[in-house]
């Protein structure tokens, strides 16, 4: 047992000394031989530090105790007014009426502190992912127990070798709530925008994914205004759709796409920024703004210059947010952008606590790290409000390799993902989706009846036209039935060129569908395509409102409306 510790305002008051000895003698049964020093911040009373317990039984912590039972006092309380004059007043008569009752808590000394993992000796009873609080303020997180010692991660603030550290007894925590959105936090819920948050509800970062009873099948779409997504890779909600491909493809766009278009669909959005630049944070939000799409979504950021732990705990937070939505019976849609670079902070983390390393130095339970996030992602059953979670995580390859560490452990997570080539975004087929590598695995299921109905074959159209053209570049003769394939795939292509910013309603995706499928742009040349498609979809606005408005009100195709943009197809044509 280390020498215990006893820390008084005065060493010169020997009536305190004699007492605190003879109470600790009595307690333990035996006197202890205390080092005694001197602090007078205390202002009275003592600490005694003993086999790793502090008993604090210091004026300046019953002080600060009744402080903080005023500040929290009713003002109306005529009891407490009546009694309770002055704070100054209250301090002294408490003074002189103190009855020491020390505050026990077990504590730690901080052994090292080293690019911000801090290893602590004692707190042998604290808990994984518990909070740490350190003398002067800062914030740790315990990821590490051992025999005797503690590794945590270093959240905020700085920390001095052989400082004490106590544990809170709390598991880090996120505001949630409707008060939220439009603001940007960090993964603790501290504002970040310059304004004050003024939230009353917290969830904690970790909890268990649904149970297979708790959930239910996925059965409506969750549209992100894309043609070549909604139609042929059609998103659900409750699904966990990966988005993968190297940097600079267009993953982050198609993501902030999918949140603009939620707007009057009543989906809650989170969208969760890993390790990227504040000025990055900054255009996203201004584009979300731009849109009207700050009104139903909660920035959460971990900057690159944050620390490790931070970004580790960034996307856990984000999921907490988005499920205080579903859990209350709506449907949330969460981003996360991205987790290769929160793969990399965990790595960063691990090694540094001195875990063994695995393939590409990541540590044994990395799969583990994005399973118990995306498994949280599901359409919840009638019994738990019928609420939904869509996951919507974002992860970067490198020179197209998919069969990398962490993208083939996200591919086996998740319900399908959307790959991006390199070579279709630089030949200017935006977003340069990759139909063959690009999966749903909830199908179409997922999708509207009058969408399915224009849709079946248009992959199929698609991975032909991609596998002939290759043959075609070599000159090779080719039939007439070859050729217009080659240009039905051609238009096709074409047709799924999306503009950054350009979302298409429902009924704008079945009349385009519709009209390739009838042939209408067969006979316009390919370049032309980009002004042809606006103008067609003005038409049909302008000259068939009422058949538009019906799609997107019944997401069906009748008959009738069928017939109807068939016969605005020939009137355009004419025009």
């Amino acid at each position: 047992m280390e020498r215990p510790i006893l820390i008084v305002a005065s060493k010169n008051d020997k009536e305190l000394l004699d007492s605190v000895r003879a109470g600790f003698a009595r307690k333990f049964g035996a006197e202890l031989d205390f080092e005694v020093n001197e602090d007078k911040n205390i202002l009275g009373g003592f600490i005694a530090v003993i086999d790793g317990n502090v008993y604090d039984a210091s004026f300046a912590a019953r002080f600060n105790e009744l402080g903080q039972r005023l500040k929290e006092a009713d003002k109306h309380d005529t009891e407490i007014k009546s009694s309770l004059t002055t704070v100054a007043a209250v301090l002294k008569r408490q003074a002189r009426a103190y009855e020491p009752k020390p505050l026990i808590y077990e504590y730690g000394i901080v052994q090292s502190c080293n690019d911000d993992i801090v290893q602590i000796s004692g707190l042998k009873n604290c808990r994984y992912g518990e909070l740490l609080s350190f003398d002067g303020g800062a914030i740790g997180l315990a990821l590490d127990l051992r025999l005797g010692s503690v590794g945590a991660a270093l959240l905020s603030g700085e920390v001095l070798t052989s400082s004490l550290v106590h544990a809170t007894g709390h598991i880090a925590q996120v505001c949630v709530g409707d008060e939220i959105f439009g603001r940007v936090i960090d993964p603790l819920g501290k504002p970040l925008d310059g304004r004050e948050l003024n939230c009353t509800k917290s969830r904690p970062i970790e909890s268990p994914a649904p149970t297979i009873t708790q959930r239910a099948p996925i059965d409506s779409p969750l549209e992100t205004g894309i043609l070549a997504i909604d139609s042929m890779i059609p998103i659900g909600r409750g699904q966990r759709e990966l988005i993968l491909g190297d940097r600079q493809t267009g993953k982050t766009a198609i993501a902030l796409s999918a949140i603009m278009n939620q707007r009057g669909k009543n989906v809650q959005c989170v969208y969760c920024a890993i390790g990227q630049k504040a000025s990055t944070v900054s255009s996203v939000r201004h584009m979300l703004e731009k849109a009207g799409a700050m009104d139903y979504t909660v920035i959460v950021s971990a900057f690159g210059d944050d620390t490790a732990a931070m970004q580790y705990l960034a996307p856990y937070a984000a999921c907490a947010i988005a499920e205080e939505f579903a859990y209350s019976g709506r449907d949330a849609l969460v981003v996360y952008d991205d987790l290769s670079k929160h793969a990399v902070a965990y790595r960063t983390i691990s090694l540094l606590l001195r875990r063994p390393s695995g393939r590409e130095a990541y540590p044994g339970d990395i799969f583990y790290l994005h399973s118990r996030l995306l498994e949280r992602a599901s359409k919840l059953s009638p019994a738990l409000g019928g609420g939904s979670l869509t996951a919507l995580p974002i992860v970067e390859t490198l020179a197209g390799d998919i069969s990398a560490y962490v993208p083939t452990n996200v591919i086996s997570i998740t319900d399908g993902q959307i790959y991006l080539e390199t070579n279709m975004f630089n030949s200017g087929q935006r977003p340069a989706i990759n139909v063959g590598l690009s999966v749903s695995r909830v199908g179409r299921a997922a999708q509207t009846k009058a969408l399915r109905e224009v849709s079946g074959s248009l992959r199929l159209e698609v991975a032909q036209y991609r596998e002939i053209s290759v043959f075609a570049q070599f000159g090779a003769d080719i039939d007439k039935s070859t050729a217009k394939m080659l240009t039905h795939g051609e238009r096709l292509m074409r047709l799924l060129i999306q503009p950054v910013g350009c979302r298409y309603k429902l009924s704008e995706q079945v009349a385009l569908l519709l009209a390739a499928s009838q042939g209408l742009f067969e006979e316009i040349e390919t370049r032309d395509m980009a002004k042809t498609v606006p103008e067609l979809i003005s038409f049909l606005t302008l000259r068939s409102g009422a058949v538009m408005e019906n799609i997107d009100k019944t997401a069906t195709l009748s008959e009738e409306d069928r017939e109807a943009l068939i016969k605005a197809f020939g009137n355009f044509s004419n025009s």
